[in-house]
Formats: C-alpha cells, structure tokens, sequence
C-alpha cells in the first residue's frame, strides 16, 4: 500500500511540475514533439526522487487513509 500511495503522490507531483513549467527551455533551438516528450520523462523521474525523498507528505496521508479503510473493512 505504501508503494501504492508514493507512486500517486509521484503523480500529482508531476502534474505540478508540469504547471510550473520545469524542463521548458525556450530558445531558438528548443521546441518539438521529440522534446515534450522526453521532457515529461525527466519530470516523471524527478517526481519519483521527490516522493521517495519524503514529498510534500501526500503518500503518508494516502497510506494512511488506505490502511485505515482496509481496517475498517
């Protein structure tokens, strides 16, 4: 479950990281399908290192909102 509740915290992290426009280079050389998506590929792998460094606390409250409904049944 706790791997479950990182890998959405990840998600909305990239989401994030999409708006704040992180990998965006705007210069005469930059631009492109190629470059979108490559870019969206770094980011995906920044919002993982940033989840399993401890994130903005999001996994901890899915987890723990998880394990609660499964005690619950």
């Amino acid at each position: 479950m706790h791997k479950t509740a990182q890998a959405l915290e990840a998600s909305f992290l990239s989401e994030m990281l999409k708006y704040t426009g992180l990998g965006e280079n705007k210069s005469e050389f930059s631009g492109g399908v190629g470059e979108e998506q490559f870019s969206s590929f770094l980011r995906e792998e920044q919002a993982k290192e940033m989840a399993k460094a401890g994130g903005i606390g999001l996994a901890e409250t899915i987890f723990n909102a998880m394990l609660k409904r499964a005690q619950n049944g």
